[in-house]
């Protein structure tokens, strides 16, 4: 009986030692890592309540919340809103070019600008808005009286002076190019206006006696 009743009680010891393995095996993989925050099962799979509610640990934290358990605690992302584009502007190449005549711009033989002059610059000046001027070039010439550096040299000063003045119109100082042909490039013919120096000739030769005022820029439209 003695010895029956330890190999029973053997047995019985055996069987709660495995029962209790078991549970502690069960216990031990319901609890999640403390970087979790959460008990999961044998799977990694958080376990949840009847209730559809994730159980936590006691290592959990607000910044150990996840989408699938806290989805009130994680950061809400707010998609902005687009930006209304900003409507199409049209930028074309423009270019405007003007002969103006140096007698209207200057007395004869001279550099200064006339009255009427300024006038007509004034004018070139209000063709030219709507243009972002690049560049702005003046362009003086003379008729074949005088020496060749004579005529030069005034062609030169005729071109400086309408560059002055556009300068004192707000036009900026390096947009604007001046050149000087002297009597190199006329515009009558050869066999035109012959003669001697006289009233007539001079008047004759009014055409070469001009400045050229050419502007190239962009013409910006909505």
């Amino acid at each position: 009986m003695t010895g029956s009743f330890t190999r029973k009680q053997a047995g019985l010891a055996v069987s709660c030692a495995l029962i209790l393995i078991s549970m502690s095996g069960v216990v031990s993989a319901q609890t999640s890592p403390a970087t979790s925050g959460y008990v999961t099962d044998q799977r990694g799979v958080v376990v949840k309540s009847s209730h559809g509610l994730c159980w936590r640990t006691g290592y959990w934290t607000p910044a150990l919340a996840n989408a699938e358990c806290d989805p009130d605690l994680m950061p809400k992302i707010v998609a902005a809103a687009p930006k209304a584009a900003a409507p199409a502007v049209a930028v074309q190449p423009a270019a405007a070019k003007v002969t103006l005549d140096a007698d209207a711009l200057f007395d004869f033989d001279k550099a200064v600008l006339r009255p009427v002059g300024k006038g007509a610059l004034d004018e070139f000046l209000d063709k030219m808005k709507g243009i972002n001027p690049e560049a702005i070039l003046a362009v003086g010439h003379a008729d074949r009286f005088g020496s060749a550096s004579y005529n030069q040299n005034l062609s030169e000063r005729r071109a400086a002076a309408v560059k002055s003045y556009l300068l004192s119109q707000g036009i900026e100082s390096n947009r604007v190019l001046t050149e000087g042909k002297g009597e190199m490039q006329p515009t009558t013919k050869s066999d035109e206006c012959t003669g001697a120096k006289s009233s007539r000739v001079i008047t004759c030769l009014q055409p070469d006696r001009r400045v050229e005022v050419e502007v190239i820029g962009t013409r910006i439209t909505p």
